[in-house]
């Protein structure tokens, strides 16, 4: 589970019959704070790519923008590959099963909010189609 801002405006890719993958970076804080000797430790940030996939990948298309606060549920996943130059890379992904959207939405200078789509209310109803392990 994480809560972040999006890093930058999700990547979307189509394959087969009009499936969807999105990805993008998301950015979490971990606040600073001072110890008791005086000692100040400074905020740190990590940055984690999440990967979308069919439903939740065409909602990210719509609705996910840099800098939105996201809330991520999912499974961490590592890969390697070999680069351009034989070199291997290792990559670790989130891949979402579940998302919310935690920012506000954006108003006109005079205050007003634009009226922009919601997303469905109902998140089980645009995860990846999977059934849930738990039989309750």
């Amino acid at each position: 589970m994480l809560i972040g801002n999006v890093g930058k405006d999700p990547v979307i890719s189509y394959y087969d019959a009009d499936q969807a993958m999105a990805v993008f970076t998301l950015a979490t804080t971990e606040r600073g704070y001072t110890l008791q000797n005086g000692t100040q430790v400074p905020d740190r940030t990590d940055w984690h790519n999440i990967v979308l996939w069919r439903g939740l990948a065409k909602i990210a298309e719509k609705y996910v923008h840099k800098g939105d606060k996201l809330y991520i549920e999912g499974r961490l996943r590592y890969r390697m590959y070999d680069d351009k130059t034989g070199a291997r890379r290792y990559v670790t992904e989130i891949v979402g099963e579940n998302m919310e959207l935690l920012s506000p939405r954006p108003q006109t200078p005079d205050g007003a909010t634009v009226n922009t789509p919601k997303p469905p209310a109902d998140n089980k109803a645009v995860q990846q189609g999977q059934d849930d392990e738990i039989p309750f």
